[in-house]
């Protein structure tokens, strides 16, 4: 049987080895820096921690088993005036697949956004990953043609700070 719960702490070891799994399945082994530390930090942080919740996450259980999760955390759409949720992560190891997990878990994402008067939810997919593209628009999801993610990170978001720093006044 399926239950989906929001996580707790103490889910942490297991959403970790989720995002590692996931990172395997995506040809990406070695990416994950991400410890428990920084997955408590920023998804559970303490009453007085002046770190706001960065994520939320669900967790798909098969019959008392982890079998996957969901990791989410709000946008902000200026053109709508509205938040919205980005899907970052969604996963369901393998053995348990087939079995509507991913379905229950993108639905109940969907779900909270509607709760909440949200107008979106959106998630990348990798362009080689035709079983879950397959997946998505299944589901409903319309692949976004025009728009191209673009991304700044070590090095060069160093540099691209340091020019703020260095080359702009600010009066």
């Amino acid at each position: 049987m399926l239950e989906l719960r929001p996580a707790t702490p103490r889910d942490v070891p297991n959403i970790l080895a989720f995002i590692r799994e996931l990172a395997e399945y995506e040809r990406e082994p070695n990416a994950v820096l991400a410890t428990e530390a920084d997955l408590l930090r920023d998804g559970f942080p303490l009453p007085d921690s002046k770190v706001p919740q960065r994520f939320h996450a669900l967790i798909a259980e098969w019959n008392g088993q982890p079998a996957g999760f969901a990791l989410y955390f709000y946008s902000y759409s200026t053109w709508q005036g509205r938040a919205g949720i980005y899907l970052e992560d969604l996963f369901v190891r393998p053995k348990f697949r087939g079995q509507g997990i991913g379905r229950a878990l993108l639905a109940k994402v969907a779900s909270i956004a509607i709760d909440e008067g949200l107008p979106r939810l959106e998630w990348s997919v990798l362009d080689w990953n035709q079983p879950s593209i397959d997946f998505y628009q299944r589901m409903g999801a319309v692949m976004k043609s025009e728009w191209l993610g673009m991304r700044v990170t070590g090095e060069a978001l160093t540099n691209l700070a340091a020019q703020f720093v260095t080359d702009l006044v600010i009066k």
